[in-house]
Parts: structure tokens; C-alpha cells; sequence
């Protein structure tokens, strides 16, 4: 059964290749989504080992923040837009997971993010969701807890309304676009809890600050950040 399902497999493959989801080369045996070529040109930032990186500094005097990081950096045209493109829009949720599981094992060599105690991703509303199918947060949300060994807990922190995009606002607007749009629905179950709250992208960090501004409201709450690019 297994010599019948393997010359199976490798007769599929050879119709229907898997693709690298960046440079759409042919993956070879032994690659997953992403071929050993883009895996290695990847951006990585190394943001955590860098307490006073980028998107810290990003929070410093707006929220009070553990810790915050960025896996990689989003260069326009870059390797990072193609394989967000692929993850956001075109369905394949598992580069999500893949790029949380790279992020959770960097995170693991970090004591403040070793230290919390669950993961939150930045909630969509249910009508995009619905749209979409899928919370591209909460797939990198899952990644990490793979590696962090953490829960994952959706449906606490709740988007309110759908919001316009946030592509082409000036940073005041994206701050102004973002008020009273999260809540908590159950703060007890946060207290005294440490954090994780993830995004995919982070630019002027206005929808971090509006959640964490939201989560911070709770008695004894701690909070890092952790994105999956960080784009200027």
C-alpha cells in the first residue's frame, strides 16, 4: 500500500507540481511551500534579540509593551509581498502557520516572550471573516503556539465594526480610524495574564495600539506584540 501511494504521489506531482508560494519554482523533495532558496533570502529581522528594535520603539509612550517584534521585514516587490499576497488573498492559510513556526522558534531563545501565558490574534470582524474564510492572524497565532507551547484564545477580544482599510492613511487617520473599535467580552479570564497580542503586518501600529489599549484596561494584564512583518 505504501510503494502503491508513493509512485501515486510522485505520478501527481509530476502533473501538478507544488509551487514555492514565492518564487513559484517547483518545490523539491523535502520543501514545504516555500523553496530553500526564498527560505534563505528571507528578511529576517532578528528583532528578538533587539529589546529596543523598530516596532518597540514604535510603542514607546503610546502603550506599555513587554516586548515587540517582527519576523521579517516587508519590502515592496520583495519575497515577503508575494508570500503575504498568497497567504491574505489567495487561500493558503498554512504559510501563516509556516512563518509562526519560524517566528515561535526565535521567540523560544527570548525570555519576556518564554514568559507568556497565551496568544491572541488581532480579531477580524465576522463579516470579513466570513468573506476571507480564515483570520490570517489567528493562522500565525497558531504557528507560534506550536513552538511556544501556548494557548491560543480567540472570540475574547472582539472587533466591533469593519473598518475602512488602512493602506493609504496618513498615521493620524489610521489612529482616528481605529477608536472604539475593540472590546473585551470576558476580562476576568485575561487578568493577571501576560499577552501575546499578533498581526500580520505592522506599519504605523495603529491597530496594535487600539487593541492593547483595550487589553491593558484589565487588573494586573501584561502585553508583548509579535507581527509577521514590519513594513515602514
Amino acid at each position: 500500500m505504501n510503494w502503491k501511494g508513493g509512485y501515486l504521489a510522485d505520478f501527481v506531482s509530476l502533473i501538478f507540481p507544488d509551487l514555492c508560494q514565492s518564487c513559484k519554482s517547483t518545490l523539491v523533495k523535502g520543501e514545504y511551500l516555500i523553496c530553500t532558496n526564498c527560505r534563505y533570502d528571507l528578511p529576517l529581522t532578528n528583532f528578538h534579540q533587539k529589546s529596543d528594535n523598530i516596532v518597540a520603539q514604535q510603542f514607546w509612550g503610546r502603550i506599555n509593551v513587554e516586548a515587540a517584534y517582527a519576523l521579517c521585514y516587508f519590502i515592496k516587490g520583495g519575497k515577503m509581498q508575494h508570500l503575504m499576497h498568497q497567504f491574505k488573498y489567495k487561500g493558503v492559510q498554512n504559510i501563516g502557520r509556516l512563518l509562526g513556526n519560524i517566528a515561535g522558534e526565535q521567540l523560544s531563545e527570548n525570555a519576556v516572550f518564554n514568559s507568556i501565558d497565551l496568544i491572541i490574534p488581532v480579531p477580524l470582524h465576522k463579516k470579513r471573516q466570513k468573506q476571507r474564510g480564515y483570520n490570517q492572524s489567528t493562522c500565525f497565532a497558531e504557528g507560534i503556539s506550536e513552538k511556544l507551547n501556548k494557548p491560543v484564545i480567540e472570540n475574547n477580544l472582539i472587533r466591533s465594526r469593519v473598518t475602512e482599510t488602512q493602506t493609504h492613511r496618513a498615521r493620524f487617520l489610521r489612529f482616528e480610524n481605529m477608536q472604539e473599535v475593540f472590546y473585551v467580552y470576558d476580562p476576568q479570564k485575561l487578568k493577571n495574564k501576560h499577552v501575546l497580542l499578533v498581526d500580520d503586518i505592522v506599519t504605523t501600529g495603529s491597530t496594535l495600539e487600539a487593541c492593547g489599549n483595550e487589553l491593558l484596561k484589565i487588573e494586573g494584564l501584561k502585553l508583548s506584540i509579535a507581527t509577521i512583518a514590519y513594513a515602514e
